[in-house]
């Protein structure tokens, strides 16, 4: 593990509330992986087990839509979503963590990328081992799913205004 990583690590700030130790505890149970420009990191629709730390590079985001494209035919279609960076809450794949619900969306390597994965099972053993650490890694990832939850709550009522808007003329 090179310097720079283990300090982008250390000063994500979904473990912000943890000591140093607290990080190296979860830095321990962490593995860095490596992914290449165009490589799939995750695939909609799998089961996942692991979720991410994001070091560096970029990702690409999508989901696969249903299109109607004639009288009564549909076809699939993958639709690029967003691009994500490491930046503040830094962490993807965290919904593997609480369930053995298909993965959500597809993510793709749009750079070369660093990430540190925690798998289940290890995060599941912290969590027993060290309850307090696993309450304020809890804490703050429940806090990055509600920002989510609140940012595609804005996103369905803007869609829903506009398409309202739309059929009323």
């Amino acid at each position: 593990m090179k310097a720079s990583e283990i300090k982008a690590f250390q000063a994500m700030q979904v473990l912000s509330d943890l000591s140093a130790a607290e990080k190296e505890t979860v830095m321990a149970i962490s593995r860095r992986v490596n992914f290449r420009h165009g490589e799939v990191i995750m695939r909609e629709g799998e089961i996942g087990d692991s979720m991410y730390f994001f070091i560096e590079g970029e990702v690409k985001v999508s989901k696969e839509l249903t299109l109607k494209v004639g009288r009564g035919a549909f076809s699939q279609a993958e639709k690029s979503m967003l691009s994500l960076k490491p930046g503040p809450s830094g962490l993807f794949g965290d919904m593997a963590m609480f369930g053995d619900e298909p993965r959500s969306a597809t993510i793709t390597a749009s750079s070369d990328c660093v990430l540190f994965a925690i798998s289940r099972e290890s995060f599941t053993e912290l969590c027993v081992k060290e309850p307090g650490l696993g309450v304020k890694l809890l804490h703050r990832i429940a806090l990055v799913l509600c920002e989510r939850l609140r940012k595609s709550n804005s996103d369905v009522l803007k869609l829903s205004t506009a398409l309202s808007l739309a059929l009323s003329k």
